[in-house]
């Protein structure tokens, strides 16, 4: 399982996306989920995938590559970022159509992974979008401003109740690490360290990101907080009426 979770906001967009993969309790690995390509003063993206590794892996490889080898259609040469997602939806579908039938099996769901992909080409706005493993997509709106993937049940409170379009980057942050922090302690398929990306809107750098570790002080100090906060709310909530008792 996985946790990947993205961002679309006024001023900025944020991604993030933990690196634990487990084929059961006794074989845990970390392999990177998230994904940067872009060129300088031209147009930044974020991938995130949640799914099938092989599949995932599959994909990323096969749009480097692309890049690398300078095909006509690549990441780097997409006019808009509809047109990236749908190039990753098609990369997706070939990619699932081969492993269904080396395996024998066209109709199982084994070989699927999912998508998010962000960021912004140079005279465009910033997108979000999510990638469906039968390769059609949905496009973030000020309405829906993030998307999740994987685990997302245990995270998605916190941003629902915290994050709108309207936002602003540090407090969206702040409640995205929680939701990260909310989702390991109660799923141990989700583990650290974190991948996390910070683009601001119509910058068109490439951000360097930064891996979150178990180590992070920054992330450390806000769990806790986070922690003691909710028990020192909890004990400043108002008395249960008697009839709550009977």
């Amino acid at each position: 399982m996985t946790y990947c979770a993205a961002i679309r906001l006024k001023d900025g967009m944020i991604f993030a996306s933990d690196t634990r993969t487990n084929a059961g309790v006794d074989h845990i690995s970390t392999f990177r989920k998230l994904y940067q390509y872009g060129i300088e003063g031209e147009r930044f993206m974020v991938l995130q995938t949640a799914g099938n590794l092989a599949t995932s892996q599959a994909v990323f490889t096969k749009l480097q590559n692309a890049i690398n080898q300078r095909h006509e259609h690549n990441l780097h040469t997409v006019l808009t970022l509809f047109d990236a997602a749908q190039m990753v939806g098609e990369c997706m579908r070939e990619i699932t159509t081969q492993a269904q039938n080396i395996a024998g099996d066209s109709n199982s769901g084994t070989f699927t992974s999912s998508f998010m992909l962000g960021g912004q080409i140079k005279g465009q706005p910033p997108e979000l979008y999510m990638i469906y493993p039968e390769g059609n997509c949905i496009r973030a709106t000020q309405d829906t401003p993030f998307f999740q993937l994987g685990e997302s049940k245990y995270g998605k409170p916190i941003l629902d109740r915290s994050v709108q379009y309207q936002t602003e980057v540090r407090h969206a942050l702040q409640a995205l690490l929680l939701s990260f922090d909310s989702t390991i302690r109660s799923n141990l398929s989700v583990g650290m360290p974190i991948d996390l990306v910070v683009y601001h809107n119509d910058s068109l750098t490439l951000p360097t990101g930064r891996r979150i570790d178990e180590e992070d002080e920054y992330f450390n100090h806000i769990r806790q907080q986070w922690s003691e906060g909710l028990r020192q709310t909890l004990k400043e909530l108002p008395d249960s009426p008697e009839d709550y008792w009977q």
